[in-house]
């Protein structure tokens, strides 16, 4: 297992360094990083076999890799890359179809259907529960602008910001008793700083 995750994470630092533009000023490198040592941590929570952490960490290198040729849909992209690779590495199809499931549960909106994938979407929006919180909301928001076209004034994107805290929820156990108490003093801190 060490040998396909250590394969996997000299290829997506190359790859995502070489291929990501640097336009993308959340989706890049260091969120892949993030949602890699999320995963650790939480995994650490839970009652994985040794398997399911390495479909996890494999899951987190590739899950975003997509982004290299699409914005819309880049799950889809980041599916084949991982696909490509794992089977040229010669992975079964067992543990390839579940790193490509973890790949699936990170659409938005997260639908997870497995354990493994409720793990991946809790790591994916790890960063809602940082204490530079605010660095994240301002670089997604140049994305959105980037990519998407979508502009929005402070109060605009204050109450974007409100509604996407609101309605997210996270799906672990540790999540919710962990996570949840970091993106509501979050919630609240930058609802307490924004007075428009």
């Amino acid at each position: 297992m060490n040998n396909v995750l250590q394969a996997v994470r000299d290829y997506m630092v190359l790859f995502l360094t070489k291929n990501l533009s640097d336009q993308l000023t959340f989706h890049n490198v260091g969120h892949t990083y993030e949602v890699v040592s999320a995963v650790r941590e939480i995994a650490q929570e839970c009652l994985l076999s040794e398997e399911d952490i390495c479909v996890l960490q494999v899951s987190a290198w590739f899950h975003d890799s997509g982004y290299a040729y699409s914005y819309k849909g880049h799950e889809e992209e980041s599916k084949k890359i991982a696909k490509k690779f794992l089977e040229n590495y010669g992975c079964n199809k067992d543990f390839i179809g579940k790193v490509l499931q973890c790949i699936d549960s990170t659409k938005y909106p997260q639908n997870p259907v497995s354990e493994i994938g409720k793990i991946i979407c809790d790591a994916d929006m790890f960063h809602l529960t940082r204490t530079n919180y605010t660095k994240y909301e301002k670089a997604l928001r140049l994305e959105f602008e980037k990519y998407l076209g979508l502009t929005f004034t402070d109060e605009e994107w204050q109450m974007e910001n409100n509604n996407f805290f609101i309605k997210h929820q996270y799906f672990t156990k540790y999540g919710q008793n962990i996570l949840a108490k970091f993106k509501e003093v979050n919630f609240l801190l930058m609802n307490s700083s924004n007075k428009f």
